[in-house]
This record gives C-alpha cells, structure tokens and sequence, in this order.
C-alpha cells in the first residue's frame, strides 16, 4: 500500500511539472498600467529594476509602465543604461516626477526627456545635469569634452522625443533647474499632474509614437493599476547604496576588525565587521567614491590601531582622527552626481571611534601596570615557609613547591615564614617575614 501511494505522488508530481506553468502575464487584469517607484540615487540596482519592471510591463501588455521618479541624481553610465532601456521600450514609458517637493535632477533629467510622456507633479523641478566626477569639477579640458558629448546626448534624446533641444542642452552646459511650470513652458515635458490619478485620466487617449516608429493610443482611464516593486535584495543593495549607510558600513566594519584585533578570538566582531566592510566598500563602490578618501579613512584606522599599543602620548589618535574628517568629506564632494555624507554621521563614526580607541588604550596601559601573577614573577611577594635552616642557602616550601632559596639578611630556622623578594634562576630569594613566628612545618 505505502509503494502505491508513493508511486502515485511521483505520477502526480511528474504530470504536474509536464503542464506548462501560465506565464505572469496572465495574472495581470486585461486593461492596466505597471508602475515602478524610484525614490533615491541612481545606481545599477535602480537600472536592473526598471529594466525587470519594463520587461514586466511589456510581458502583460500593459497600457504603459509608469516611473514615479524622485532622485538628487546618479551614475552617467546606469542612466544611459536605463534611458537606452527606455527608448527601445515596446511599451510606453510615462515618467512623473513626484511626489510634490521632489526632483529629477542631473540624472534625472534625462530619464524624464527620454520618456514617451513626461509629467511633473506640482513644486517639483529637474535640471542642473552637468556632469561632474566624484572628487569634484573635471579638469578644464577633460569637462569641456564630457559636457559637449553629454550636451549633444541631451539634445538628441530632445528631439527624438518633440522636446526642446535648446532647454534640455542649457541643463547640462548652464546646470541650468527648471520648475514644473517652467519645464511645461518649454516644452520639456508634456502636462502637469496633481497625483497619480489625474495623471492616468490626463494621458488617457494620448497617442505616442515608440522608439519602433509604431504608434500607440494610451487607455489608461479606469485601468488596474500594478504595482512592481523592488525585491527584498534589490531594496537591500538600494539602501546601502545610500551615501550616509555605506559609510556607515564602512566605518562599522574598519571597527568590528579593530576589536576582533584588539580581543583574538572573539570572533562576532570580526566577522560582523568583516560583512559590514565587504558591504560598506560595495556602496562606495556603487557611487564611485573617491579611492583617495577611503584609502584616507583605512589609514585612519591603522593609526588608531597603532595608538593602542605605540605610547605617542596622542599624537597617531589626533593624526588618525584627521585623516577620518578629510578622508570623510573627500569620499563625495558638493559637485558630486551623489549627496555627500552628513556631517551628523562623520561626527557620529568620529566619536565613536574615539571612545573605543581610548578605552582600548586605557586597559592596556592598565594591564601592562598590571603585577605579573604567573610564572616565576608571580612567586614575588608570595609567603613561603623554611624547610631547612637558611645559613644563608636552603630550602623553601613555595606554593606547594619545594625551592632552593638564599636569604638576603641573618639566617632563617626551619618552619619560619619568609617572604620572596626576588628569582635568580631556579633559586628565590627571601627575607624574614615581619612579625613572622616560627613553626614547624610538615613536608
């Protein structure tokens, strides 16, 4: 009876895997619109989203894949990444900049010109999309070249989607801002919405023409709308790509391996720290941090380190503690495409670091102050009792241990207590204990 059953769970489980799975597009209702959520930098995990939400989007044949965008900017490789994804999109592709009080800027710039439709909710702006590096303004003839290559990026995308060429070129050549209505004005983007539902009934029965040359009709009123949002890994890789976090990281790291250095064996900081490192690296990575400023920072560290067993009186703490802020404020710098660091953070990492660094240094000028308690140092100050007369050489009962011993002064009878004041080798020297009355001790 038990081998039929399981003869009948395989038959069950094999004609089940033979029927082929409905596709994901199935499930989504027949009239709708997927809507992706980008609120921060623009970093690789962003492209990957909107590149998997498109894909999505084109799959179930959605009326349009809508992007709500609200970011301070990003990389110039992932936005060309992201803006190339767009225009070849077999779906529409609806930009709007919101919530109200938010932005497209630098980056996001682009991506809204590059959209088939481009919305903006009220008090919003976008511009200011010169490029820059992340230690700051290129070198005069190096920028001159990146701006006139991404100005004639900008203008191209412009045209290509009915746009302003001139408007879109002065943001990059002029960091020139636009707000909502200034951006309706000339014509770098095509309407103004209060939320996203005004905005669905507003391009409802739009026509756009697709990168393909195909025109489309949009049909969004009353459609579902789907929402796609970030898996956990993505929101993960998102969340440390936020300057102030992989800091952090970074910071956690350097010290989880300063503790696992200054206790061996402990083994939760280490390799916490060592995570946290690994991830800390990863974020600046994704931003393109200055390696001046985190090589800057890792010495920091190595001076800290180096204060806790070097007697400099201060001086490698106050050095490391300078190359912590330069190196800090180096990592992203005000022109830079990505928000720098708090200084809240600095101060926080700063005076954490400083605390330990100090404590650290504390129990080991402690410890080394310290008196020895093993080996033959420890015998010194111990009581001990005479086994044979000292005149002046004999022999001691040590903590259990017979001892040859010298007295420093007189002679010593047999069962007296003496105190170790000193080891010479394999013998001790004692002196009469004071107050010591002799007794006669059993060996």
């Amino acid at each position: 009876m038990k081998k039929i059953c399981i003869w009948i769970i395989l038959a069950a489980f094999f004609a089940g895997s033979a029927v082929p799975m409905a596709p994901a597009a199935s499930l989504a209702p027949e009239r709708h619109v997927v809507v992706l959520r980008v609120d921060g930098p623009i970093v690789p995990v962003v492209a990957r989203y909107v590149e998997r939400g498109l894909e999505e989007a084109a799959n179930s044949k959605a009326q349009a894949c809508i992007i709500q965008l609200n970011t301070p900017g990003g990389l110039l490789e992932t936005t060309q990444r992201i803006v190339q994804r767009m225009l070849g999109s077999p779906v529409p592709v609806v930009v709007f900049v919101s919530p109200a009080g938010g932005w497209a800027a630098s980056a996001g710039t682009f991506i809204t010109v590059a959209a088939d439709v481009a919305a903006m909710a009220p008090g919003t702006r976008m511009g200011a999309a010169r490029p820059v590096a992340p230690e700051g303004e290129l070198p005069p003839d190096h920028a001159k070249k990146v701006t006139e290559d991404v100005a004639a990026w900008a203008r191209s995308i412009a045209e290509m989607r009915g746009r302003d060429p001139q408007r879109a070129e002065e943001a990059v050549t002029e960091s020139r801002s636009y707000t909502d209505q200034e951006a309706l004005r000339y014509k770098l983007i095509d309407l103004r919405a209060r939320d996203l539902d005004d905005l669905l009934q507003q391009i409802d029965g739009r026509r756009v023409r697709l990168g393909s040359g195909r025109e489309v009709t949009l049909a969004t009123r009353d459609a579902a709308v789907v929402h796609k949002r970030m898996h956990t890994a993505e929101n993960i890789l998102h969340v440390i790509a936020n300057p102030n976090v992989a800091y952090i990281l970074l910071s956690l790291g350097m010290l989880g391996l300063m503790i696992e250095f200054f206790h061996p064996g402990v083994v939760f900081p280490g390799v916490v720290g060592s995570l946290a490192l690994l991830l800390g690296l990863y974020g600046m990575g994704t931003l393109n941090a200055s390696w001046s400023g985190i090589l800057l920072i890792m010495l920091a560290f190595g001076l800290f380190v180096a204060e806790i067993f070097v007697a400099s009186f201060g001086l490698l703490t106050v050095a490391g503690l300078a190359a912590l802020i330069f190196g800090s404020l180096m990592l992203f710098t005000e022109a830079s495409p990505v928000p720098q660091v708090s200084l809240g953070a600095i101060a926080g990492v700063a005076v954490s670091i400083l605390g330990f660094v100090a404590y650290a240094a504390r129990a080991v000028w402690r410890g080394q102050r310290r008196k020895v308690v093993t080996g033959a140092e420890g015998l010194v100050g111990m009581q001990a009792v005479a086994i044979t007369p000292l005149t002046p050489t004999g022999v001691v009962l040590c903590e259990g241990e017979r001892w040859n011993a010298v007295v420093e002064e007189g002679e010593i009878a047999a069962g007296e207590e003496v105190t170790v004041t000193g080891v010479e080798g394999l013998r001790l020297r004692v002196k009469r204990r004071d107050g010591a009355i002799a007794r006669r001790e059993e060996v």
